[in-house]
């Protein structure tokens, strides 16, 4: 039986995709580990893969002072990057610790996470054992768009696109790069990365794209090694809703539902009152999905809301948003590939990076209006635009035939396929 590792650091949004993944390849066959931060042990244990913790808590570095400076940040690049030295980048020490455990390192193939798994190509390299790289956004260096956490506004600029990768790729293995030399010599016995980088390599490796070409076109310049799948989306077929979202949705038309996912806020109660506020300017009834920002919860609870909105801790997307009207959320890669799945329009309220070209992809698509990004999130804005997801018909027409594309779609499988391929 041959033995996979697979090398996932972010947030539950970055985490997730790969798991599902790993799942699908265990029951193909393989035996498969994962490897990220500790507080995602149930979730890996809960599909059944071996599990090696990084040290850390990625919910609570977000929910702390830098972590929120970093949600804060919106579009400024560079304040992005300076609040990541201060959250994610501080866990690389404990990341090396991990790695540097030779038993980790027996393993027949690395399925390398982007950007957070830049540790992968090393043990690959060490190992010498194929490489694969997977992503859930477009990071790969294009003409055609600029990085997603730049803006768009200036590409009429000779060269605009090709260097905002080039930058963020520096900023990025800025951030990792002692980290990651130090621990190759030290360690792997291997020789440094140089100053400039480390992605330029990585973009002849096999890779491996977990989201739709009918949401983001396939670049010219791509390599022939680049490979869409589709959307890696977790099913959970046993699941049984509570009651008391059973009777919810029954008593009325399909909801609204709010979901920040993994993105926390400094005041929990003030953003509940204002999506409470929205959801009634709208007329629509609304669930509440707690999530990391805690909507709902902060001394509020089932009984401080309205009986026109409902407090969830949790539902699985692939059961819960075929009953939707429209989905408000953060633009996270999952919330908004099940977005385009079900077929329902979206409204993105997007905290940084990939998350405003979700939003921009959206309303290009004609499935959702334009995005709110959450700096300027009002209650009437908000309002306003849940209206138009819920009235527009065309735009409903819209996100009913793409989910008609993406269910035809089985992102998983066509995945599997290409990894059997690769590790053959």
């Amino acid at each position: 039986m041959k033995h996979l590792t697979i090398l996932a650091l972010g947030s539950r949004g970055d985490v997730f995709p790969n798991v599902v993944l790993g799942a699908a390849l265990r029951q193909a066959g393989f035996r498969v580990r994962g490897i990220t931060f500790e507080n995602f042990a149930p979730l890996v244990n809960q599909f059944g893969l071996d599990f090696a913790a990084v040290p850390g808590d990625a919910e609570a570095l977000l929910a702390s002072g830098s972590g929120l400076a970093l949600l804060e940040s919106g579009q400024n690049v560079l304040k992005q990057v300076r609040a990541l030295r201060q959250t994610f980048w501080k866990l690389t020490d404990g990341i090396t610790t991990l790695l540097s455990q030779p038993h980790l390192w027996q393993t027949d193939g690395i399925i390398n996470q982007l950007p957070g798994g830049l540790y992968g190509r090393s043990l690959a390299e060490k190992q010498q054992i194929p490489l694969i790289n997977v992503a859930v956004i477009p990071m790969l260096r294009t003409n055609t768009f600029p990085m997603v956490a730049f803006p768009s506004w200036p590409a009429f600029l000779p060269g605009y696109n090709a260097l905002t990768y080039r930058l963020a790729e520096q900023l990025i293995w800025s951030g990792f790069r002692q980290s990651v030399n130090r621990w190759r010599q030290n360690v792997l016995g291997l020789g440094k990365r140089p100053f400039h980088g480390s992605f330029a390599a990585l973009s002849h490796t096999p890779t491996l794209l977990g989201f739709s070409p009918h949401i983001v076109p396939r670049p010219v310049d791509w390599r022939p090694n680049v490979h869409y799948t589709g959307y890696w989306l977790p099913d959970e077929p046993n699941w049984t809703p509570p009651d008391a979202l059973g009777h919810f949705l029954a008593a009325g038309p399909p909801p609204i539902l709010v979901s920040f996912g993994s993105m926390a806020v400094r005041n929990p109660q003030r953003l509940t009152a204002l999506v409470v506020q929205a959801a009634q300017l709208a007329g629509q009834r609304l669930i509440l999905q707690s999530g990391w920002a805690g909507l709902g919860q902060a001394g509020l609870g089932q009984a401080g809301l309205p009986p026109t909105v409902f407090a969830l801790d949790y539902a699985p997307y692939r059961w819960l948003f075929p009953r939707l009207a429209a989905v408000v959320h953060h633009g996270g890669s999952g919330t908004t590939g099940f977005g385009f799945w079900a077929g329902i329009p979206a409204i993105l309220t997007p905290f940084l990076f990939d998350q405003f070209y979700w939003g921009q992809r959206i309303q290009a698509l004609g499935v959702g209006p334009a995005p709110i990004p959450q700096k300027s999130l009002t209650a009437e804005k908000l309002a306003a635009a849940i209206v138009t997801a819920v009235t527009n018909q065309l735009m409903r027409q819209k996100a009913a035939v793409l989910g008609e594309k993406i269910r035809q779609e089985d992102g998983v499988a066509t995945a599997v396929r290409l990894i059997q391929q690769i590790v053959a």
